[in-house]
């Protein structure tokens, strides 16, 4: 198995070298945040931005929590494991990502030319497959939007996705999947970058 480190085609790329390092090669999951706040206005570029990538039949299963009141993160914290639950108590901004298992009822918006494939995903199974699927995929560009606003996410999966859906998804209709810490990146905030799969390993051609 081999890795690599530190290979960087800027050469290759249609952005400048400062976009691709704010991006890809120089961004990390921040462990730490500064105090300073996100506001309103930077929380709404984040979804009108993540909101364009592509996915399977333009679904758009995604939902986002912004957890704001005192109250609700408190309740939050206390669903996540080790030190997760400090991080959700400190980061400047806290977005807990689920998906709508009735996401198939919104084609008529998403897919307005062809309505009527919404009967292809009454199936429950085969539509909540599809729909845990492409949410993880909008959570990739989720957090892309969130460094090209120029913030730090800190992606965490260690909680209790039922205690945390009766704090902010009680009616059952929505999963959460995966907590974002969101905002400037702190003192101590970043571990060692771990290395990379090379192309060499990783992709093969046919």
């Amino acid at each position: 198995m081999s890795v690599q480190t530190e290979t960087q085609p800027y050469e290759m790329l249609s952005i400048n070298s400062d976009a691709a390092d704010q991006l890809f090669f120089e961004a990390r999951s921040a462990n730490a945040f500064s105090d300073e706040p996100v506001s309103d206005e930077v929380l709404d570029a984040i979804y009108d931005t993540m909101k364009m990538g592509p996915t399977l039949m333009n679904n758009q299963p995604l939902r986002i929590t912004w957890v704001k009141s005192a109250e609700a993160r408190q309740k939050v914290s206390e669903t996540m494991a080790g030190t997760n639950a400090q991080k959700a108590l400190t980061a400047p901004a806290l977005a807990i990502l689920s998906f709508d298992t009735e996401w198939h009822e919104e084609f008529p918006s998403f897919f307005p030319h062809a309505p009527e494939r919404k009967a292809m995903f009454e199936d429950q199974g085969a539509r909540t497959a599809i729909g845990n699927n492409n949410a993880w995929l909008q959570a990739g560009y989720f957090i892309m939007a969130v460094r090209a606003v120029g913030l730090a996410a800190g992606p965490m999966a260690g909680f209790d996705a039922a205690a945390v859906d009766a704090v902010v998804n009680a009616d059952g209709r929505n999963k959460s999947f995966l907590i974002v810490n969101v905002g400037k990146p702190g003192v101590d905030a970043w571990f060692g970058r771990l290395p990379r799969h090379d192309a060499q390993f990783a992709t093969r051609s046919i």
